[in-house]
């Protein structure tokens, strides 16, 4: 007769450890306004580009070259310095203009080192408009984005820039001397030298299926109107496009986090 089998071995439970999300700051730095959200608060935080090391105010940012990264981070601890959680190093991500190159990665990481971040992600900031829309990667994509001193125009093909045309001409120009035109001028002289210069036909391609506009030029519809007719092409303003980049750059933070 067979005895019964005793209880088996015991296995020890194994402990599930909990996933503690490190704080994260999204960044962008305009020429004009500086926009940033972090990680547990629904507003952007949206203040003027300046600092004030004296009497005089001073303009860190100008024409999207940081001109001053020591009054930029003096700025940057001003707006977000007393926000940041005391435990944990900040995961940030910061917007760049699409040809601002190594010399504004360097300027923008040694200025952001006042927030002690743990890592320092940039994203070129018509990539960031582009995750703002959920725009689809998988087509070229044309993104114009109308700043207050800088207008750029962007070619992403496969959600990377392949192309990209700037001018120091933004909104902030614009008086009663100098017409909304001339930034219209401008973006279609960029697009025709990329249509010119491009060997195949992905800025075609992007062109008809119709450009984003993003920035606080594209609240204007003395820009936007005559841009549409000027480029013969769909032009999509992207919903408040002003902070657009900025809402991006959170959206790609929070999945890299």
């Amino acid at each position: 007769m067979t005895a019964p089998a005793g209880p088996g071995p015991v296995v020890p439970r194994q402990r599930s450890w909990p996933r503690h999300r490190c704080p994260g700051v999204a960044l962008d730095l305009g020429s004009d306004r500086t926009r940033a959200w972090m990680s547990g608060r629904r507003t952007i935080l949206d203040v003027p580009t300046v600092t004030f090391p004296g009497a005089a105010p001073s303009y860190p940012v100008r024409r999207g070259t940081i001109v001053d990264s020591d009054g930029t981070a003096r700025m940057l601890h001003r707006l977000l310095g007393h926000r940041l959680p005391r435990v944990g190093r900040p995961l940030l991500i910061l917007t760049t203009p699409a040809l601002g190159g190594t010399s504004y990665r360097t300027a923008a990481r040694a200025a952001v080192q006042v927030l002690r971040p743990r890592t320092v992600l940039t994203v070129p900031t018509a990539r960031a408009v582009a995750a703002a829309t959920g725009a689809d990667l998988s087509r070229p994509l044309l993104v114009l984005d109308l700043g207050a001193q800088l207008t750029e125009v962007t070619l992403l093909v496969d959600g990377a820039v392949t192309d990209a045309r700037t001018t120091a001409l933004g909104t902030s120009d614009l008086d009663g001397r100098t017409p909304a035109s001339r930034i219209c001028d401008a973006v279609v002289a960029m697009v025709s030298a990329m249509l010119e210069q491009d060997r195949t036909v992905q800025t075609l391609d992007a062109l008809r299926r119709g450009a984003l506009l993003a920035g606080g030029g594209a609240l204007r519809p003395d820009l936007t109107y005559p841009l549409a007719g000027r480029l013969h092409a769909p032009v999509r303003p992207v919903p408040a496009p002003h902070t657009a980049a900025v809402r991006g750059a959170a959206s790609l933070l929070r999945n890299a986090d």
